[in-house]
C-alpha cells in the first residue's frame, strides 16, 4: 500500500522543486518559458525575506509532486487567503491520492489560520485538473478576466 504524505518544502528539496517546475512546465507546454534557477529558487522560497511556501507530496518518503502558495488578502472579507500558484504531480504517480492530498493540506490549512478563501487558476484547455478541482467542490470564477505585466512589457510600464 501507498504511503501519501505531505511535508514543509526545505532547502535540501530546491532541486526537487526545479525538477518538478520543469515537468509541469513541459505538461503545459512552455518549458521555453521558464528561466528560473536553482539559485532563484533557493532565494524565492527559502529567504528570510521570501513570501512564498512550498509543500512537497511524497509516496513511500520519494518525492512525487509539489506545491507552491503563497497569502494574498481580500478587502471585502477583511482577510488573508492562500493562493495556490502551482500543483503537480509527477504522471506516474497521478491517480493514487497526492494531487488530492496537497489540496486538502492547503484547504485545512486555510480554515486553520481563519483565510476567508482558497483560490487558484487553471489553463482553459486543462481539462484532467478542471475535472478534478469541479470533483473536490471547487468552482470557476466568472466575471474577472486575469491580467499581468511581466518581462519587457512590465519594465517599459514601469519606466514611463
Amino acid at each position: 500500500m501507498n504511503k501519501i504524505a505531505i511535508r514543509d518544502a526545505n532547502i535540501n528539496d530546491c532541486e526537487t522543486i526545479l525538477r518538478f517546475i520543469l515537468e509541469l512546465a513541459r505538461y503545459e507546454r512552455a518549458e521555453h518559458e521558464v528561466f528560473a534557477t536553482l539559485e532563484d529558487i533557493k532565494k524565492s522560497i527559502f529567504s528570510r525575506q521570501s513570501t512564498v511556501n512550498a509543500i512537497i507530496c511524497e509516496c513511500n518518503n520519494t518525492p512525487i509532486g509539489f506545491a507552491v502558495f503563497f497569502y494574498n488578502y481580500s478587502t471585502w472579507l477583511g482577510k488573508k487567503g492562500i493562493y495556490l500558484e502551482d500543483l503537480y504531480v509527477t504522471p506516474s504517480h497521478r491517480g493514487q491520492g497526492g494531487g488530492l492530498a496537497l489540496m486538502k493540506y492547503l484547504a485545512s490549512k486555510a480554515v486553520r489560520e481563519g483565510c476567508g478563501r482558497f483560490e487558484w487558476s487553471v489553463l482553459d484547455w486543462n481539462r484532467p485538473s478542471i475535472d478534478f478541482y469541479e470533483d473536490i467542490g471547487a468552482k470557476p470564477k466568472s466575471e474577472w478576466i486575469g491580467y499581468q505585466l511581466a518581462g519587457d512589457a512590465l519594465t517599459t510600464f514601469a519606466q514611463q
